[in-house]
């Protein structure tokens, strides 16, 4: 027993130590500080992998304590999110979870740490970097409004267009802050779980993108949403108009995933390249309508079993 602790306590150390070092590397390193933000959760998600969820905590707690020490105040909120990564995707590794489950906590645990930083800089030090973001953008529309009017002589926003942007981004903020949170968790398991696999860990596995299926009830949430504003027509800015637009945000995001996915399969099955797949996806970032379009079919009508059946004859 005591050389068990004893294993944990030097274990421990260590990856607080690479732990704090990365965070060093992202406060002070502008070209690769990217790398050290990426892989910070790293050495926390080993040790919370291999022991007890309270240590993998104190280790945490340590960690960040030392990354404020020697990065400064500024670091903290970066080194509280990452290490709460860690502790999360260790843990479900420890419990043996699958991956949608390692993805879904990660995700969350991304997206409340984000909630608690940004609720600490608008309580603590009166910064508020929705407002700020928001400020800066209308700053960037109003300096290409002069520049275009220096130039040409006419403005390429009017000013009521740039504040109809401007709040329709600012009622979005929920569906964006959402999505961002589980996109950077999703990048941070894909790029940290094969290296804890070569350390020896038991790490989960997705299923293939082109398998990927979202529950039908998808379609439901999306009809009622589309009934919404179709028939009652929220207000422009109310509660119901906030709720009914973030949740729409959402919905098109999953459903071009689903057609996405579709279109991935479609070239598997047909045994085309796999450089098709990458053409494909970067063509469905500007024909978004059609592939939330698409992931509606697909998921209404099942085309997977027509493609599948076809490929057979």
């Amino acid at each position: 027993m005591p050389n068990n602790q004893t294993k944990a306590l030097v274990q421990g150390s260590m990856m607080v130590a690479i732990f704090t070092i990365l965070m060093l590397i992202s406060a002070y390193v502008p070209i690769i500080f990217i790398v050290g933000l990426i892989f910070a959760p790293l050495p926390i998600a080993w040790y919370s992998a291999n022991y007890k969820r309270s240590s993998s905590i104190l280790v945490a707690v340590v960690g960040c304590t030392l990354t404020t020490l020697t990065s400064g105040i500024t670091m903290l909120p970066f080194a509280f999110i990452l290490a709460l990564m860690g502790v999360v995707i260790g843990n479900a590794i420890y419990l043996k979870k699958s991956k949608l489950y390692l993805f879904m906590s990660s995700g969350i645990a991304f997206l409340l740490s984000m909630t608690i930083v940004y609720v600490a800089y608008v309580q603590f030090a009166g910064i508020n970097i929705i407002d700020m973001s928001l400020e800066i953008l209308r700053e960037n529309y109003e300096q290409s409004n002069e520049l275009a009017k220096n130039v040409t002589g006419q403005v390429v926003f009017q000013p009521e267009i740039i504040e109809a942007m401007l709040k329709t981004i600012e009622l979005t903020m929920p569906a964006t802050v959402t999505i961002s949170a589980f996109f950077a968790a999703f990048i941070i398991i894909t790029l940290n779980l094969p290296v804890l696999k070569r350390l020896g860990l038991d790490v989960p596995k997705f299923a293939p993108f082109q398998n990927m299926r979202l529950p039908r009830s998808i379609l439901w949430y999306y009809m009622i949403v589309l009934c919404i504003n179709l028939f009652m027509r929220p207000e422009f800015g109310s509660t119901l108009d906030v709720i009914v637009l973030n949740v729409s945000y959402v919905l098109w995001m999953l459903l071009i995933l689903q057609g996405i996915s579709f279109i991935h399969y479609f070239i598997s099955k047909k045994e085309m390249p796999n450089g098709v797949k990458w053409v494909a996806t970067l063509l469905a970032l500007p024909l978004a309508s059609f592939m939330i379009l698409l992931g509606i079919v697909d998921l209404g009508f099942d085309l997977r079993s027509l493609v599948k059946g076809k490929t057979k004859e």
